[in-house]
């Protein structure tokens, strides 16, 4: 992958695809393609074909995706594998056709057993059932992992996948029905602070561990697998460390500033009860993460507090 091969990003506008658009320019990476969901709509199979016909990238990055957190999975259940079979169907296929170089698909460790044992390796996938609170999702992602893999066996194209552990950071959904644990933790705390509220609460028992990766970091391990892997299994992309979601909620209380209580509402759904990923064919490869925790959370409430000036702003004219 050279400085001017021509590189569609699927999904662009999203927290992953965003931080991937804009770590391929600060390398020089300046022959993008891009398009909005309402200028193509992935779902749509002559559509994509057309745009792929059209264009030719050499190499494609499909970030695309509906995604959402528990309450979403639930509620929507038929979108979820809908959407996702779909979209990743069509690029996949459409790239083959047009003989792109280089694909790299990304999933989510959600794939992995919800008893797995920890940390998760790449060879547990389909090793055991899935978390039913988000399975709908889990088995359109291991669909397009088993296409990317059935592509490079029957046709030799060089689709590689990796699955990014729970992401954060600017550019995420802070919407409290749509959102992940993360972004949702900090519009709460956030809100509370303002009305003064003595309370927050957060959904579930508190004791599930978590690992989290800035999305800056995933975007770089994103961009040096293009450059540096080409084989079929799959890559976890994580920190190789967690905490658990009482810990979290503590430390984003504190960047935040919400001088209140956290109470946790064990009768909401705990999810799968740690999910921590092996990480050492990533590390094996040479790549690390460089953001640390509490600073990734400092850098996401700025950005968090810039999109409300900016809205605020907007109802104001």
């Amino acid at each position: 992958m050279n400085k001017g091969s021509k590189i569609y990003v699927a999904g662009h506008r999203g927290l992953v695809g965003g931080a991937i658009v804009r770590r391929l320019r600060a390398a020089g990476h300046d022959n993008l393609v891009l398009r909005t969901s309402a200028e193509l709509d992935l779902k749509d199979q002559a559509a994509v074909r057309a745009f792929f016909a059209a264009e030719r990238p050499e190499v494609v990055v499909l970030a695309a995706a509906r995604v959402g957190g528990i309450l979403a999975n639930d509620s929507y259940p038929a979108d979820f594998i809908y959407d996702n079979l779909m979209i990743e169907a069509n690029v996949i296929e459409a790239a083959r056709q047009v003989g792109v170089r280089k694909l790299l698909f990304l999933g989510s460790t959600c794939i992995y057993p919800k008893l797995a044992p920890q940390p998760l390796k790449e060879e547990y996938l389909l090793s055991g059932p899935l978390e039913p609170t988000n399975e709908w999702y889990a088995v359109a992602k291991i669909a397009g992992i088993k296409l990317c893999q059935a592509y490079r066996r029957q046709y030799g194209c060089d689709f590689i996948s990796a699955m990014p552990t729970n992401l954060y950071g600017p550019g995420d959904n802070f919407d409290l029905e749509k959102s992940h644990v993360m972004p949702a933790l900090i519009r709460k705390c956030h809100e509370a602070k303002l009305r003064g509220d003595r309370t927050v609460t957060v959904w579930g028992s508190g004791r599930p561990r978590r690992e989290f990766l800035h999305v800056d970091d995933c975007a770089d391990a994103c961009v040096y697998l293009l450059a540096h892997y080409d084989e079929e299994p799959i890559v976890n992309i994580g920190v190789g460390e967690d905490l658990t979601i009482r810990e979290l909620a503590e430390m984003v209380k504190e960047v935040v500033g919400f001088e209140g209580d956290l109470v946790f509402d064990a009768s909401k759904p705990d999810g799968t009860p740690r999910k921590l990923v092996d990480v050492t064919r990533l590390f094996g490869l040479g790549w690390r993460p460089s953001i640390g925790l509490r600073e990734g959370i400092e850098q996401t409430y700025r950005w968090f507090l810039e999109q409300e000036e900016v809205r605020g702003v907007r109802s104001e004219e």
